[in-house]
């Protein structure tokens, strides 16, 4: 992709942070998922069929995310995840994310098993905080050294998907209207954004949700009524998309010594054909790439079948299974996230000058 070829030059091979700590679902998960008794998991191919030492854990067949951000940042190694991460490599940071995980503590659990929500990940960067304080020596020094990282938390997909779209499960959609929903969502994701402040993060990145209501699950579960996507999925996040948005301005008034930004996941998704995705995006929305099981059932279940065989043209999807991207749109998406190519890929400003930050 032209994209980052252009953009790799930014990093020039210099890590530009000491270490990235990356929170969110299996948008962002890299292993975390693989020995719990949960649903949600991609520790088996075609996952990671265009990584090469295969299936990770990664929801994607190459890399995800926050792989094509840590390369940008220009870390020599992908960030390991918490549930290996040891020694000295916690210098560098860890990724807590768990596939199914939600801001809400139920979200996940009723349908696709054990998963880690945002307040587990919390959890454990709490104890990787005190490690990292005993390598250094003391907890000043942990401190100073956190302040300088960059943190990037992606919640909220599986409020909806794994939660508020599935009532045989949990009751969420019978409690709230969409837009109290979306209210109440950030509400609870605003009090754990600030203690995950408190333990030290100064340059933090959130990402909006995408639109789900595009993604071949939810268009074969809920159908679209004649248009491309249903509709009110992406209505309902869009909702959740603008309150996060003000959420950031409401942090950063709150917390001088931070920044806080947001970035624009839902657009970033169908970024144009002239950064690397082909010219007719009906065909790429219409199926996943690889197989998924009983699509239409309204379970959440929406990963790839084991073992089945994916679609030869993996490079020109947009969605590698039922909601997940492929992995060129992660790096379109990474990419634009980390340089803003459009004033409304992120806001106020893009990950490049969030960590460039001098005052922090």
């Amino acid at each position: 992709v032209v994209l980052i070829l252009r953009l790799s030059n930014w990093a020039n091979g210099v890590q530009q942070v000491p270490c990235y700590f990356i929170f969110g679902d299996s948008l962002y998960d890299n292993g975390n998922n693989n020995n719990l008794p949960t649903r949600a998991r991609a520790n088996y191919l075609p996952y990671g069929i265009d990584l090469p030492g295969g299936p990770t854990g990664r929801f994607s067949n190459g890399r995800n995310l926050p792989d094509v951000i840590t390369q940008l940042l220009g870390f020599d190694n992908f960030i390991p995840p918490f549930a290996t991460a040891s020694g000295q490599e916690i210098l560098k940071g860890v990724n807590y994310a768990s596939g199914g995980a939600g801001i809400r503590e139920e979200t996940g659990r009723n349908n696709l098993g054990v998963v880690i929500s945002l307040n587990g990940q919390l959890q454990n960067h709490k104890t990787t905080v005190s490690r990292i304080a005993s390598i250094l020596g003391d907890q000043e020094s942990a401190t100073q050294h956190l302040s300088k990282c960059l943190y990037t938390v992606g919640f909220g997909s599986n409020d909806y998907i794994n939660n508020y779209l599935l009532p045989q499960f949990y009751p969420t959609s019978r409690q709230y209207p969409p837009d109290q929903y979306a209210t109440v969502l950030i509400q609870q994701y605003s009090q754990k954004l600030k203690t995950l402040h408190n333990y030290g993060a100064k340059k933090i990145a959130l990402f909006g949700i995408g639109p789900l209501g595009c993604a071949p699950g939810p268009v074969a579960m809920y159908g679209t009524n004649g248009s491309a996507c249903v509709d009110y999925i992406n209505k309902a996040i869009q909702l959740f998309n603008t309150n996060l948005k003000t959420l950031v301005d409401d942090l950063n008034n709150q917390f001088r010594d931070a920044k806080f930004i947001y970035i624009n996941t839902y657009d970033l998704l169908f970024a144009d054909a002239s950064v690397g995705i082909q010219d007719d995006l009906v065909t790429t929305i219409i199926g996943p790439c690889c197989p998924v099981a009983n699509l239409p059932m309204n379970n959440g279940i929406l990963t790839c079948i084991p073992f089945s065989t994916s679609c030869s043209n993996r490079y020109a999807n947009i969605f590698w299974d039922g909601v997940h991207p492929s992995e060129t749109v992660n790096v379109i998406t990474g990419g634009r996230a980390y340089i803003a190519l459009n004033p409304t890929d992120a806001y106020p400003i893009d990950i490049r000058r969030l960590i460039q930050l001098p005052f922090l």
